[in-house]
């Protein structure tokens, strides 16, 4: 279930509780008039099973409460309570089917976001990548796709065409675009450096490397494999299952890619470079893809859930 805590203006408390007892799903209403500061108003506390909170938000936000209170979500872990049960029995659909856009949104947000912190884990990822290719290690490969960040920005590419919201759109390609070209530039001089220390060698780098040759080797089963990571880590991201974006985190080989053609350059052997920004521009390409796919199909079954439910419960 979720937790949602509203500071309500005096005016609209009346219309904003009657809504919450108005919603299946809803249970645990809280009424404290006046007990908020900053802003001004009332406070309103209620649980909502998961399967009814985007219907219960986008009422609230249609009583402006969210422009002259404050609106606040949290997810739930434990609830104790037979009342949270019957809740959830009564609201429609599943809880693991339901998106809360808005929490969707503010999660691809806060991950798309270029930052110092971003980049520096853009930048280390390339490096334990590049290493990787090198050495033609498997696990250095799968530890530096565990350590990327690209996915938020990806995810938030994919939030921004669903909820047409431009401005997102915008702030993650950039934070994916100077990421990769940052991460890159660094991974080369990296390459260097470690090339002067004797560790990289040109040899090391063209001989043959059965466990990570495929990635300046694109195929299709490239972009097959992005398209399904692609929906598998959206799936991730509106159901809350973390653990699931792990794995789609060394399903990719975004980060390696970027890695083989940073080592590539610094050797000038543009064949594997070009070859690698091939792989890479691929695995982009298939995850946005698939994750926007993904997106207009969970908002459209939701829909016609609802449709249905709504139709049964007339009859009924």
């Amino acid at each position: 279930m979720l937790h949602l805590r509203l500071i309500v203006p005096p005016d609209r408390t009346e219309a904003a509780v009657d809504l919450i007892e108005r919603t299946v799903g809803t249970t645990h209403v809280v009424v404290l008039p006046g007990a908020a500061r900053d802003p001004a108003g009332d406070l309103v506390l209620c649980d909502v099973a998961r399967e009814a909170g985007q219907e219960l938000l986008h009422g609230i936000r249609e009583l402006k409460i969210d422009q002259d209170g404050s609106i606040a979500i949290e997810n739930i872990d434990l609830s104790l309570s037979q009342r949270a049960e019957e809740a959830e029995e009564e609201a429609p659909g599943e809880a693991a089917d339901a998106v809360i856009w808005e929490q969707l949104t503010d999660a691809t947000h806060e991950e798309s976001t270029l930052s110092i912190t971003y980049s520096a884990f853009m930048m280390l990822a390339t490096m334990i990548a590049a290493c990787g290719v090198v050495l033609d290690n498997a696990v250095l490969i799968v530890g530096a796709m565990a350590v990327g960040p690209e996915f938020g920005p990806l995810a938030g590419v994919c939030t921004g065409i669903v909820r047409r919201a431009p401005r997102l759109v915008l702030r993650s390609l950039t934070a994916l675009l100077v990421g990769f070209a940052a991460a890159i530039c660094a991974t080369t001089v990296f390459s260097v450096c470690m090339d002067g220390l004797d560790l990289f060698s040109r040899d090391l780098l063209d001989g043959d490397r059965p466990n990570t040759g495929f990635i300046w080797q694109p195929d299709p089963f490239s972009f097959v494999v992005a398209l399904l990571a692609g929906a598998a880590g959206t799936l991730s991201l509106t159901s809350t299952k973390s653990g699931a974006l792990i794995g789609v985190a060394i399903s990719v080989t975004t980060v390696p890619a970027a890695a083989n053609a940073a080592v590539a350059l610094s050797y000038g052997e543009f064949g594997q470079m070009w070859g690698s920004v091939e792989q890479l521009l691929l695995n982009l390409l298939g995850i946005v893809l698939a994750g926007t796919v993904t997106l207009f199909a969970q908002k459209l079954l939701w829909r016609t859930q609802r449709g249905h439910w709504l139709r049964s419960n007339r009859k009924a």
